[in-house]
């Protein structure tokens, strides 16, 4: 029996502006451990929901193809990541997409150059993965986008090179058959993404941003995982938070912060955020439960149905 009802297409388009229309089109990211924790995921996520599968070092490739089939054969359009630091060579990453393409029908990639200060082998960054052309076929490529930062890559703590390489990869866009679009880090404060959209419209970037949120957790929860992957100036959301003894044990919930997106997507055409991109730090069943409470039905915005999922 399903755990939450979600209304089915056909069904009404959300109004332009509301929290509804926001998470219309929402993508769900899941890990080995914690999907096999999921019994069903057609009793948390609605029809065509893109369910993205993260690479954390270590995990071996069998477990994130066996999740990849699992996830595929419940009917879901899956996106594993294909991290570039912890790909050995051309071979290895070769054999995983042969692996997935094979077992798992995967047609989607999430790319990006991972978290090791140290490179496995011969990549350093998405664009590497690109260029060995075994991408190609795919239907829709990802990449990752970092709205607060990412001094990771531009160290001196401006965002020169990331600029540069979003223009590389618009430019690859541009030439390529695959739909591309951003993927970005868990933000927590819609002025900053709302300027760094602004900022890459500035720059001739057109791809589509899905945006990063956090789902409802814990505040220990979210303040811990922030850090470790190093959010930026919306931290201070959560710090502020921590101060209001009010507020300190009850859940975070990103209801405000992609309320003033929604908003600002209202009054904003061409605004560059299509989409939201769940990361369910407080649990994946609690992260459904939010969002179908808040009018989040679709899995798949209108703008995509008669186009790769």
């Amino acid at each position: 029996m399903a755990l939450f009802n979600f209304r089915r297409d056909p069904h009404p388009a959300p109004a332009s502006g509301t929290l509804d229309a926001m998470l219309d089109g929402f993508s769900m990211e899941v890990m080995p451990r914690t999907a096999e924790k999921v019994d069903s995921f057609r009793d948390l996520l609605p029809a065509g929901t893109r369910v993205y599968i993260a690479h954390i070092e270590g995990t071996p490739i069998e477990d994130m193809v066996a999740t990849a089939r699992r996830v595929a054969d419940e009917g879901f359009p899956v996106m594993p990541h294909f991290p570039a630091r912890i790909i050995r060579d051309k071979a290895m990453l070769a054999d995983w997409i042969a692996r997935y393409r094979g077992e798992a029908g995967v047609a989607q990639a999430l790319l990006l150059a991972g978290g090791l200060a140290t490179p496995a082998g011969d990549f350093d960054n998405s664009m590497q993965l690109m260029e060995t052309g075994l991408f190609d076929g795919f239907e829709r490529l990802h990449v990752a986008g970092h709205p607060e930062g990412n001094r990771d890559i531009d160290t001196d703590g401006s965002d020169r090179m990331v600029m540069a390489a979003l223009r590389w990869k618009q430019a690859f866009a541009d030439r390529s058959d695959a739909s591309m679009a951003i993927a970005t880090q868990f933000c927590f404060e819609a002025d900053p993404v709302i300027a760094w959209a602004d900022r890459l419209a500035a720059e001739g970037i057109r791809l589509p941003v899905h945006i990063g949120v956090a789902g409802p957790a814990k505040l220990q929860t979210l303040i811990k995982f922030a850090i470790a992957c190093g959010v930026g100036p919306s931290l201070r959301v959560l710090q502020k938070r921590a101060m209001d003894v009010t507020k300190l044990l009850l859940p975070y919930e990103p209801t405000d912060f992609l309320t003033a997106l929604a908003t600002h997507k209202a009054k904003t055409p061409g605004f560059g955020i299509e989409s939201v991109h769940f990361f369910p730090l407080g649990g994946i069943k609690t992260n459904a439960a939010w969002i179908t409470e808040n009018g989040g039905a679709s899995g798949v915005p209108a703008s995509h149905a008669q186009g790769p999922v």
